[in-house]
């Protein structure tokens, strides 16, 4: 009996031993995680105050792993998550701490403002009232309940004013309701559809791009917005859009069927830009020929930005059509500014400088600073008095911006026409009067300098411009044939 009982001892003594040992290394190892999980608290904290936000996230992570009763660390995650603007999982962590501490009364006020930004009334109602339950004198929570009835009149009495069609009274109730709940994915979207409604089409993507940043797997939401960029004439941003809706769903039939199209379009039109900022004109309407057929689904913003470009590169370049074009773009926008300097421009290329004057008096009307059109009106100025002496791009019958083979082209065959060795007609001063007429034009246009003096509204062949007066050199070089004399001139086209 006593070598049972001094057994059963020895036995209670290692087991007490064995026992204070587990004790001994839970409490250290709890010790060690409760260091650890402080330290990844502390520089959390301090990396939040330090703007570092995805920084801090990552500790607070860590904490949570080590011990996920920590009302704090799900707290301070939930902070940073609204720091950088996400609100939906910052949901689920204030609800772990108010699981947690139920009367941890800021933690309410952050998950009841959460409610009122995305519409969520009735939850954010609730919240804020248990707020002031665990603390009366909170003001904040006191502000945030006085916005709930507002809000609910506001987001009402849009509904009922979109459904009349009195879409811009319907936007104004909408933004004061939107900056309570920016976050309000319903009241987003009424408002894009009465943008839309209005014409408005670039607010109405900006809604709807806030939507799809609010909402997950949102390939209808994508789609749209591309397919409304295209139509505004946006083909890169429409292009943007669509890839999103590919990043979610690669196999998306409607996505990928809309994506070829304004790939092709969005290249084009790329084309079309790129030589434009690089002046290169006609290269820019070479690329508009493009552009056309490659377009397969018309739209009206696409045709719109077309027409700019056509207006403001052939204006460059002296194309004829420019005028009609330029003009169709200011029938859509009036005051359109750069598109009356760009068909001032064309005017000019058709010697129609009162047109020109008038178009650049429109926009000094209501920008008397603009630079370009103070240019442009001087020039046209300049160019009107000189058209009142001889027009040698009408007498070739070349456009300015004609180039020297156009130019000795049209040079050649009127001075086979009038030239007097074979002019056939009876009027043989006023062929002679033409001829010397189509020479000079052939001076001053063929030579560089001459004809730079020239398109700058300064003749250099009229006498009067002329230091000592006489004749030009085109009339002194005809002076001595049409004086009578028996010589037989013989002119050679060169």
């Amino acid at each position: 009996m006593r070598f049972l009982s001094r057994t059963t001892r020895i036995y209670r003594e290692i087991y007490i031993i064995i026992a204070l040992f587990d004790i001994w290394i839970s409490d250290s190892v709890l010790a060690s995680s409760q260091a650890e999980i402080d330290k990844h608290l502390e520089l959390g904290k301090k990396l939040l105050a330090a703007g570092q936000l995805a920084d801090a996230l990552s500790h607070y992570h860590a904490a949570i792993e080590l011990d996920p009763t920590n009302y704090q660390s799900y707290f301070r995650r939930a902070t940073v998550y609204m720091a950088i603007g996400k609100s939906k999982p910052a949901l689920p962590d204030l609800d772990k701490v108010i699981e947690l501490k139920p009367d941890f009364a800021t933690a309410y006020l952050q998950r009841g403002g959460i409610y009122l930004k995305t519409g969520q009334l009735s939850d954010a109602k609730a919240d804020l009232r248990r707020v002031l339950e665990l603390d009366p004198s909170n003001a904040e929570a006191a502000k945030q309940i006085e916005q709930l009835t507002p809000l609910a009149e506001f987001a009402e009495n849009a509904r009922n004013l979109a459904e009349n069609g009195q879409y811009t009274d319907a936007i104004d109730f909408l933004t004061r309701a939107l900056e309570i709940s920016p976050m309000d994915a319903d009241l987003r979207a009424l408002r894009a559809d009465a943008y839309e409604a209005i014409g408005e089409g670039f607010k109405a993507a900006s809604d709807l791009r806030a939507i799809n940043r609010l909402t997950t797997d949102n390939t209808a939401g994508h789609l749209r917005v591309s397919h409304l960029f295209y139509r505004l004439g946006d083909p890169e941003q429409s292009l943007n859009e669509v890839r999103e809706c590919l990043k979610l769903d690669p196999d998306h039939k409607d996505c990928f069927k809309h994506y070829k199209q304004v790939k092709k379009v969005a290249k084009a039109f790329d084309a079309v830009v790129k030589s434009s900022e690089e002046k290169q004109w006609d290269v820019c309407l070479q690329s508009l020929e493009k552009l056309t057929k490659t377009i397969k689904q018309k739209s009206a913003g696409l045709t719109r930005q077309m027409d700019s470009y056509q207006c403001m590169c052939g204006a460059k370049n002296g194309d004829s059509a420019a005028v009609d074009v330029c003009s169709r773009v200011l029938e859509a926008e009036p005051g359109n500014a750069d598109a009356l300097c760009n068909r001032a421009e064309a005017y000019k290329h058709q010697d129609m400088f009162n047109e020109a004057i008038a178009d650049y008096q429109k926009v000094l009307e209501t920008d008397k600073n603009n630079q370009r059109a103070k240019e442009g009106i001087a020039d046209a100025q300049k160019k009107l008095k000189s058209s009142r002496r001889r027009n040698y791009y009408q007498i070739l019958g070349v456009p300015r911006s004609a180039r020297k083979r156009e130019i000795l082209k049209a040079y050649r065959k009127l001075a086979a026409q009038y030239h007097p060795d074979h002019y056939k007609g009876n009027d043989k001063a006023s062929a002679q009067r033409k001829f010397i007429d189509i020479s000079d034009a052939k001076e001053v246009l063929t030579d560089e300098e001459k004809r730079k003096q020239y398109d700058s509204g300064h003749d250099p062949l009229d006498p009067e411009q002329q230091q000592g007066g006489g004749g030009g050199p085109g009339f002194q070089h005809f002076n001595q044939f049409f004086q009578g004399s028996g010589f037989q001139f013989r002119f050679h086209f060169n």
